[in-house]
């Protein structure tokens, strides 16, 4: 699809590769995403996962999937003659975009679910991964009535909405002047030295979500007056907004975005 053509990128036309150099002395390499320090000060956004209201809470995706296996529903999956099936585990996890399930799914906050399991929101540590909520997983499995935490993208919901609170704290709202970046990963590129940013207005990011050329939502956001920067890791369930504190305060009390604070990772 052409530049013209896409009205994606034609909203968002390409910047050159050094915008990003600024990030690079920041936060060093963001092959997978730059990653911020505070600016003064930062949250985690948590990607939304979903719970069906007549799921099967005893059943994991691994159960099910090998179920599926035995009766032919599906077939094995084989590569260089090995069957992945036979020594991976069906997680139940993805990748990439995200958005509600529809109809028969609610939102399960991550605050609730650490209630119901006794785990912490997120190990003392680590950062909002795959390695979150261990006890709500059968042998590294989740069950079927949980839609878990994409990774490396923010889900279109939050993403949105984000987007919104971002507008509302300026500095110039919908048509503060910004800059997306994707990381190689994403567009399945090897040239790590031409990096790929985009440029437009704030309030034409939710355009960015559809991107064509990326299943995912960009891997940094940021004002192109640096006052604040959003940075969505290739291998995380979670976004890093970093930026003033009042922005910060907002994510925080926002009754739509579940955002929290890690000492360990500020």
């Amino acid at each position: 699809m052409s530049e013209i053509s896409n009205p994606v990128t034609a909203q968002w036309p390409l910047a050159p590769s050094s915008s990003t150099d600024w990030l690079l002395e920041l936060c060093g390499d963001g092959v997978t995403g730059f990653m911020p320090p505070p600016m003064p000060d930062a949250v985690w956004v948590l990607n939304a996962m979903y719970e069906h209201e007549q799921g099967l809470a005893d059943v994991s995706y691994h159960d099910y999937h090998q179920t599926c296996l035995a009766d032919g529903s599906i077939e094995p999956h084989i590569v260089a003659g090995i069957d992945l099936e036979a020594v991976g585990v069906a997680t139940g996890g993805d990748l990439g975009r995200a958005e509600h399930p529809g109809p028969g799914w609610r939102r399960l906050r991550w605050a609730e679910l650490a209630q119901r399991t006794g785990d912490p929101l997120v190990p003392e540590g680590l950062l909002p991964s795959y390695r979150c909520f261990a006890s709500a997983k059968k042998d590294g499995s989740w069950p079927l009535s949980i839609s878990p935490p994409t990774e490396g993208s923010l889900d279109r919901e939050t993403w949105n909405r984000l987007i919104t609170l971002l507008t509302e704290h300026g500095p110039a709202g919908a048509d503060t002047c910004c800059l997306a970046y994707y990381n190689p990963l994403m567009l399945g590129h090897t040239d790590f030295e031409n990096l790929h940013a985009r440029s437009g207005r704030l309030g034409d990011a939710p355009a960015l979500y559809d991107n064509p050329e990326a299943d995912f939502s960009p891997s940094n956001l940021w004002a192109e007056d640096r006052s604040w920067v959003l940075c969505t890791d290739y291998d995380l369930w979670a976004t890093k907004v970093a930026g003033p504190a009042p922005l910060i305060e907002a994510l925080l009390n926002d009754t739509e975005i579940e955002a929290v604070r890690l000492p360990w990772a500020p």
